[in-house]
């Protein structure tokens, strides 16, 4: 289904039958119908729906929503899950924020406390760059940034990252291909440049402190694309929030 945020379309599915609604903030880049082509997701989504209401939706200038637009600040990003929401009727949700969505998530429950009653982050981080007091992230300067995102431009159409992102699955052919469609049926080699540049900007440390719901914190050891420091940091600005730690390498939720 689509709604619209503002004059942006939306594209988003509800799924399950639950008590709880449950809202997915992705990540990165996303295409919420071809998560169902691989087993593995389409399985962790029927998980997800057996005890909950799951809002599935692709963030603005990604996926199936539309992508003639830039992809947003936080703060629009934000208005859109808030759009999402009332589309599907959701007065109240968990937020499961994935990646840079758990910044979002946390943003969210900031502003429209009433609106969410838990929150669940996974892979996410505090802020994307490095800044005193906050050492984890190292995006290197403008000009080294500029460079990676040419090599991008160059290998966008294939599994582009996967030894970063899912690694125990990166011998997988089928996988690979999956993967490798999905990126590019989730974004253009532009608009990811967009999202890259924008992420750069993400810094919600000062509105950690603030959270008053219930917090769960997923972070793995040894993930390769947001190192395990960042999630032991949200959880240890976030009162009260429970911090689990789980094996493997991989980024993808």
């Amino acid at each position: 289904m689509y709604t619209q945020s503002c004059d942006v379309m939306l594209a988003y599915q509800v799924m399950g039958q639950g008590p709880l609604d449950l809202v997915i903030v992705p990540g990165f880049v996303s295409h919420i119908e071809q998560a169902w082509e691989d087993p593995s997701y389409a399985r962790f989504l029927q998980q997800l729906s057996s005890f909950s209401r799951v809002i599935f939706f692709d963030k603005r200038g990604t996926g199936m929503s539309e992508r003639t637009v830039e992809v947003g600040t936080l703060e629009q990003r934000m208005d859109d899950v808030r759009a999402v929401m009332e589309a599907a009727g959701s007065k109240r949700a968990a937020l499961l924020g994935v990646s840079e969505g758990a910044a979002m998530s946390a943003l969210f429950a900031a502003t429209y406390p009433e609106r969410v009653h838990a929150l669940i982050l996974y892979g996410g981080l505090a802020r994307d760059t490095w800044a005193p007091g906050y050492p984890f992230r190292d995006a290197g300067s403008d000009e080294q940034l500029e460079k990676w995102l040419s090599q991008w431009r160059q290998e966008w159409g294939g599994p582009f990252g996967i030894d970063t992102w899912a690694p125990s699955r990166a011998k997988d052919e089928r996988f690979k291909q999956w993967f490798a469609k999905y990126l590019r049926l989730a974004g253009t080699p532009k608009s990811v440049a967009r999202l890259v540049r924008m992420n750069r900007e993400i810094d919600v440390r000062d509105i950690l402190p603030a959270r008053r719901v219930p917090t769960l914190v997923l972070h793995r050891a040894c993930d390769r694309a947001v190192g395990v420091a960042n999630g032991r940091y949200l959880a240890d600005h976030i009162p009260g929030s429970k911090y689990v730690e789980l094996d493997g390498e991989d980024h993808l939720w």
